[in-house]
């Protein structure tokens, strides 16, 4: 099982992360778990597992995020902040807003309280998904909705020219091969570095 001193080291050596920013995914995380015991931010069974499970997990994201080309990141469904308070962590100095949509008041209240407490560089969003116009050119995904009900919102509310970053598990191959709308986006499959049965969809608009 890897430790939360491993993780660190991955985020630090692979990932970039700096002292600052570990510190805040600290404070993020304690504060995440505090908030946990009263109301339902992530499973209650994946609370030790937090720095595997949840953060690196939504880190691993970052290199499949071309900086020089990003205008926006809009995390949809982000729930207890996950991946969107990971990047807004990692990406607080870089010209941009991440933007976390989510409809829930509870989880959009701790989000709001977290991004302050950690002066981030990020906007919540407390809306239905489908009645917002997003602005983002990088959409990301983690544990949503299905593969299709992602592509209509692609088709529906986002710019024309996006990049759509979707955490799927084992069936993710099976999803695409299902899913009629995927004429209009080339894509590949990339493995998550936590889970060899999980896979990341990275599809871009034709």
């Amino acid at each position: 099982m890897i430790t939360e001193f491993n993780v660190k080291r991955i985020l630090i050596k692979d990932l970039n992360f700096d002292d600052l920013k570990i510190k805040k995914l600290d404070n993020f995380a304690k504060k995440l778990l505090i908030y946990n015991k009263k109301h339902n931010l992530i499973s209650k069974n994946t609370e030790k597992q937090i720095w595997v499970r949840h953060i690196l997990d939504s880190a691993q994201l970052i290199k499949f995020i071309d900086v020089r080309s990003c205008s926006g990141i809009a995390d949809l469904g982000t729930g207890g902040g996950f991946p969107g308070i990971v990047l807004a962590i990692y990406f607080q100095n870089f010209n941009f807003h991440v933007k976390l949509y989510e409809k829930s008041p509870v989880k959009s209240s701790f989000l709001t309280d977290i991004s302050n407490i950690l002066g981030l560089n990020c906007k919540i969003i407390c809306n239905d998904i489908n009645s917002v116009k997003i602005d983002s050119n990088y959409i990301v995904c983690r544990a949503f909705r299905k593969l299709s009900y992602i592509l209509n919102i692609s088709r529906e509310n986002c710019i024309k020219k996006h990049k759509i970053i979707i955490m799927k598990g084992k069936n993710a191959q099976q999803e695409i091969n299902n899913t009629s709308m995927m004429n209009n986006f080339k894509y590949r499959l990339e493995n998550s570095i936590t889970n060899n049965d999980s896979k990341i969809i990275i599809l871009n608009t034709k």
